[in-house]
């Protein structure tokens, strides 16, 4: 193999992202007996390993902080095999192993060979685009409540956007903040409708309606954010330390973008077997095309990616049952 690093003899599946989808697949593909490898981002976490309290998740009724469900997804997999190893992936590229197709992934300073791919790489949180937010990211602009939360005790904070995980959160900092400003472009939430009971039952939560983040202010650190209405074009200060942000996702797929077909936004388009538009690439969970993000979903997506490239493989192999 001219002296490359390159896993000999192929996997069978590798999976890209550590998160529940990829976790999730990798568990199937590994109890399937096929040779299974997830690679997790270097520099990159999955959401759900920041998410404080999921509590939707379905036999768990007294909920659980995601970082533990993805331990115990992990654990979980490992023991039927699954073998685990840390790096950004760069290139996914064609390579031919003796008779058979296969692809060749780098990831640092690895290369890793197999017989098919699935992509797992979820989506980060999406930027305002505000004045100042790039520059207080660390200072006053943070991505995530249950990391920065503690750092707010009694100080005034805002929370941007309107769904399921900007009024979690909400809720989640006012064990901490003596007030927190919700900040949303339109007039109602679309959070589930238990979550907006909470948080119009919290007395330290308040709502500034048809709003978006002019700018973020301060010197060295966050001391408050400039407000325009939507309807009057008004613009107004809020008092705030804080400002933490959940208005939408941006999919991690740019690795990918000449690879796999995807939409506008940059989600992997896949059918309803997880199909790419590329034999023998799979993809699931956060990354793709789909109505419904939750964790819940991304680990059926895992299941049903890694039993298609169990098929695909066994295809390859002359195995098909």
């Amino acid at each position: 193999m001219g002296g490359e690093t390159i896993s000999s003899p192929p996997y069978d599946v590798v999976i890209i992202g550590g998160g529940p989808a990829g976790l999730t697949a990798g568990m199937y593909a590994a109890r399937a007996d096929l040779r299974t490898l997830t690679i997790e981002g270097g520099s990159t976490v999955s959401q759900i390993t920041v998410t404080d309290l999921i509590e939707n998740y379905p036999g768990i009724p007294d909920g659980i902080i995601g970082s533990s469900l993805v331990d115990r997804l992990k654990t979980q997999a490992v023991q039927f095999g699954l073998k685990i190893a840390t790096g950004d992936v760069t290139a996914v590229t064609k390579k031919r192993w003796g008779e058979t197709d296969g692809w060749e992934i780098v990831a640092d300073d690895m290369r890793y060979g197999t017989l098919s791919v699935i992509i797992a790489t979820g989506a980060n949180w999406r930027r305002l685009g505000a004045a100042g937010e790039e520059r207080f990211i660390g200072k006053g602009v943070s991505f995530c409540a249950t990391c920065d939360g503690p750092f707010y005790r009694n100080r005034e904070v805002a929370v941007v956007g309107g769904g399921d995980t900007a009024i979690q959160e909400a809720l989640y900092l006012t064990r901490f903040a003596k007030k927190v400003t919700v900040i949303h472009r339109r007039d109602r939430l679309r959070a589930t409708a238990i979550l907006q009971k909470r948080a119009f039952a919290n007395e330290k939560i308040a709502f500034a309606w048809n709003s978006v983040v002019e700018s973020i202010e301060g010197l060295d650190l966050v001391q408050g954010i400039k407000l325009k209405d939507v309807k009057t074009g008004a613009t107004r200060e809020l008092a705030a330390n804080g400002i933490f942000i959940f208005v939408g996702l941006t999919p991690n797929t740019a690795p990918f973008r000449e690879l796999v077909a995807a939409d506008q936004g940059g989600y992997i388009t896949v059918d309803a077997n997880m199909q790419t538009s590329v034999p023998g690439i799979f993809a699931c969970g956060d990354c793709i095309a789909k109505r419904l993000r939750q964790v819940v979903t991304a680990c059926g997506d895992g299941a049903t990616a890694a039993f298609s490239a169990q098929l695909y493989v066994e295809e390859l192999k002359g195995e098909a049952y």
